[in-house]
């Protein structure tokens, strides 16, 4: 069985083609490239490399959220248009768990975070060696966080690109109980957005219609939207 993984949620890419556990190819960048340019020439790349055409695919996995608007409306979209016109099931994986995969052999408590402005983050808790949630994928303030960080007595891996924005602070707060990942784990992996997906039930290609990402939180044009409709009532 052949997988796509799509993996835009944020600034890095990754795109990945893995056929029954091995990872045919796979690409991972940081670019000041944008994903609506980026992501297709990427998989075309791919199915070109390993000699497949595209129809061959069996099954699509793409980051659903939370991250950036744009980065994960553009994974969606592209995932749900490549699904519904080959007819292949779509599944979706949270984006922080696929982040934190990286640190899966992490003896402790692994982080995830990206950076959502404003002192808040998104974060969620994984038990490192059983990917076991211990705090749901959410928009944090970066306080918040720190609270739920201090419940366990165990050490915590903070990995993302993002959480060099907020070394110090969570230094100041934690202390010796903070780890940090090194610059090789920051990143995500489509191939890993795919093992997470294998571990699921492949849905219904109907289904593919309602796929819709998970946010997290509402975007601030939103926000700032419905303030007014109040204040005008």
């Amino acid at each position: 069985m052949i997988w796509l993984g799509i993996e835009t949620a944020n600034a890095p890419l990754s795109i990945a083609l893995v056929q029954d556990g091995k990872i045919l190819a796979e690409i991972v960048q940081h670019l000041k490239i944008t994903h609506s340019a980026g992501a297709m020439p990427a998989i075309e790349e791919l199915c070109a490399k390993v000699s497949i055409q595209p129809t061959a695919i069996d099954a699509i996995a793409v980051s659903e959220g939370p991250g950036a608007y744009t980065g994960v409306r553009i994974g969606v979209t592209l995932a749900k248009t490549l699904a519904w016109t080959m007819q292949k099931p779509l599944v979706g994986v949270s984006s922080l768990q696929v982040l934190a995969a990286n640190g899966r052999l992490f003896n402790g408590i692994v982080c995830p975070l990206f950076d959502a402005r404003r002192r808040h983050v998104y974060a969620a808790l994984y038990r490192g060696q059983t990917s076991e949630m211990l705090l749901e994928d959410g928009h944090y303030s970066i306080e918040s966080l720190f609270e739920q960080v201090k419940k366990y007595k165990e050490s915590v891996l903070f990995i993302g690109e993002d959480v060099a924005f907020y070394k110090e602070q969570i230094e100041q707060a934690l202390g010796k109980q903070a780890i940090f990942a090194p610059f090789t784990l920051r990143l995500p992996r489509a191939s890993e957005l795919v093992a997470l997906a294998m571990e699921k039930e492949l849905p219904d290609i109907s289904a593919t219609h309602s796929f819709v990402p998970k946010y997290r939180r509402i975007a601030e044009a939103e926000a700032n939207w419905l303030k007014e409709q109040k204040e005008s009532k």
